[in-house]
């Protein structure tokens, strides 16, 4: 299964490429395309109504738009069960208070997000190419650089909790049990609820982070032919850098006669940032016929590089 995400800057087209992509591989493969942008327009781009759930727009292409506000709500309500759970013998502090205001914790978004890619990843296996129409330049840098972020503080996070441990068991032992009725803790590793989620959070995020490094995922960036959109590439590609993503393809869209000098130069400064290959889409390749949300073709050198 390969796995492409579809980024740039908002407004370049890069869903309608995504889209146009997903239709043309679709001809030989069985595709899912899931668009993560919460401005949404795969839906309108085929003419169809999705709602949040995978739909079937042909035998072997199928459709899916995430709704990021309620995929937040349910990561965040799984999350607080999980730490009630936990920590039910702290109830006299009343937890809820703290809860209330998680909603508002900054990456909320990108771990809902990038759950939704795990999930996806992890479930969607009969699927040749998944294809991810991403957010604007700036969020999608945040989810993707997730895992490694996480991985590093539920390292820290695991040392953490192994010298409470630690401290908790040599009180234990100076002072011994006080009463029958009093709330067990846990004193060693092997028992420790806390400690076996960090561990389990781990493994999920290297696996899913050595799924997204992997030489069968990789990033087609769309731009157009204009200055703002060059700087912004220029900013994607250097994170994607940072980030040891690999860029498999540069798609230069909307070129006209008209703009198509501007395009040379903007071509020329993403390119000297980067030895990838680029192809040029034409405004009129980018259209929809109006019949049932059918695209136009886009060049055949496109799918061949997915």
């Amino acid at each position: 299964m390969k796995i492409l995400f579809f980024t740039g800057k908002g407004g370049v087209g890069k869903s309608t490429m995504a889209a146009a992509a997903a239709w043309q591989l679709s001809q030989k493969y069985r595709v899912l395309i899931v668009s993560l942008d919460p401005a949404h327009n795969l839906g309108d781009i085929f003419g169809v109504t999705l709602r949040n759930r995978k739909s079937r727009f042909t035998d072997t292409l199928h459709l899916k738009e995430i709704n990021l506000h309620k995929l937040s709500e349910q990561y965040l309500e799984r999350e607080i069960n999980v730490l009630s759970s936990t920590y039910r013998y702290l109830q006299t502090l009343n937890l809820d208070n703290y809860f209330s205001v998680l909603k508002y914790s900054p990456g909320i978004e990108e771990y809902a997000l990038l759950t939704s890619i795990e999930e996806t990843i992890r479930t969607e296996g009969k699927f040749d190419y998944i294809i991810f129409d991403t957010p604007p330049t700036g969020l999608t840098l945040r989810f993707l650089a997730l895992p490694r972020v996480t991985m590093t503080w539920v390292d820290r996070l695991i040392q953490i909790r192994r010298r409470i441990l630690e401290k908790r068991y040599t009180i234990y032992r100076i002072r011994g049990e006080l009463s029958k009725k009093e709330t067990v803790l846990s004193y060693h590793e092997g028992d420790d609820d806390v400690l076996k989620r960090l561990r389990t959070l781990k493994k999920n995020y290297q696996s899913l982070n050595t799924i997204l490094q992997g030489e069968n995922c990789s990033v087609v960036l769309v731009f157009n032919p204009d200055i703002l959109s060059l700087k912004e590439s220029q900013r994607l590609i250097e994170g994607l850098e940072d980030l040891g993503f690999p860029l498999r393809l540069l798609i230069d869209n909307k070129v006209t006669e008209e703009n198509k000098e501007t395009a040379e130069h903007v071509e020329r400064d993403i390119t000297n940032m980067k030895n990838v290959p680029l192809e040029r889409v034409s405004l009129s390749r980018a259209l929809l016929d109006g019949k049932g949300g059918k695209l136009y073709d886009i060049p055949e050198d496109i799918i061949s590089r997915l």
